[in-house]
């Protein structure tokens, strides 16, 4: 079985300790690529450096909305979005990343919508420039990234990392060439809706994920999430479908690959 953990953190200090010691037990276990979503401009070229000469590891490049009011001009002016669209769209060709993000939209937080909306808008018009996909935070705030997906129509869609909507919600998505993740969350016996919604959609149009260090599994909580831990969801998620975990493995690893070009 070969697996592809779609959304993981694997850069965080979480895993300064023995990063290496994780990874052989992600290829022991047969997780032998993963994505590595950028979360703020400082966060780049840390990552740039880290995933060079690895061949398994893949990064990508955002401004996460947690990271959004840690921009130095929080009224995010005009000039600063230009530049902040310029370093984006130059660290982006210089180093290949496979994705724009994580970016997106949350209500959970304090700072304003209308900042987060503005930095998640440059985002989208860099990825649809440089034919890139998307990834994805979306918390609370599945209406206003829909609107904004329509107005846009990204050419090569993304992922909606870590989803938890509706069946119809997922649908919608689907049809704008937005895969979804499947991660920790569908282990939950009371995640009833998104194991529902997991259960019912076209297999085609998820990937796996362990968004690691966080997001553990049921029966881990508290502990920190590995991407080794990644057969687990999808042994949980071909239970759901009443499939192989091998099926749930080939499939989610095609659509992986179509969606960064891997």
């Amino acid at each position: 079985m070969k697996l592809i953990d779609s959304h993981c953190h694997f850069d965080f200090d979480a895993f300064a300790p023995d990063r290496s010691r994780v990874w052989q037990r992600c290829l022991a276990a047969g997780v032998s690529r993963m994505i590595i979503p950028g979360v703020c401009e400082a966060q780049w070229q840390p990552l740039a450096d880290l995933v060079k000469g690895q061949p398994g590891w893949y990064a990508a490049a955002g401004i996460h909305p947690w990271w959004v009011g840690r921009i130095e001009d929080l009224t995010v002016s005009a000039e600063g979005l230009d530049q902040l669209g310029h370093a984006l769209t130059s660290h982006v060709r210089e180093y290949a990343c496979v994705a724009v993000g994580e970016c997106g939209l949350d209500t959970a937080i304090d700072t304003p919508l209308a900042q987060q909306e503005a930095v998640f808008r440059l985002q989208i018009e860099v990825a649809c420039a440089l034919q890139l996909p998307l990834v994805l935070h979306v918390h609370r705030t599945h209406n206003a990234v829909l609107r904004l997906l329509k107005h846009y129509r990204p050419p090569r869609g993304g992922v909606v990392h870590a989803f938890s909507g509706s069946e119809q919600m997922a649908g919608d998505y689907w049809q704008l060439g937005f895969y979804l993740g499947v991660g920790g969350t569908v282990t939950y016996p009371r995640a009833a809706k998104t194991r529902r919604t997991f259960s019912r959609v076209p297999l085609q149009s998820l990937l796996l994920e362990s968004d690691a260090p966080d997001m553990p599994l049921s029966g881990r909580q508290g502990r920190r999430n590995s991407p080794e831990h990644l057969p687990l969801i999808a042994a949980e998620l071909a239970e759901l479908r009443g499939v192989s975990t091998d099926e749930i493995a080939n499939t989610t690893r095609h659509n992986t690959e179509m969606l960064f070009s891997l």
